[in-house]
């Protein structure tokens, strides 16, 4: 569930290998705020919810 929210949202935000090869601290700092923000949900909807 994780993996998917994180790749849904990289593509809904346009973030593509190009923007890692030309800017990578950009893309780093993006994806980090993708991932936290996926792994807010799935705990809310998993762990929290229980």
């Amino acid at each position: 569930m994780l993996f998917q929210l994180v790749k849904d949202y990289a593509q809904r935000q346009g973030i593509t290998e190009r923007l890692k090869v030309e800017n990578q601290m950009e893309w780093v700092g993006r994806m980090n705020n993708i991932q936290n923000s996926a792994l807010e949900i799935v705990n809310e909807k998993i762990i929290f919810s229980a």
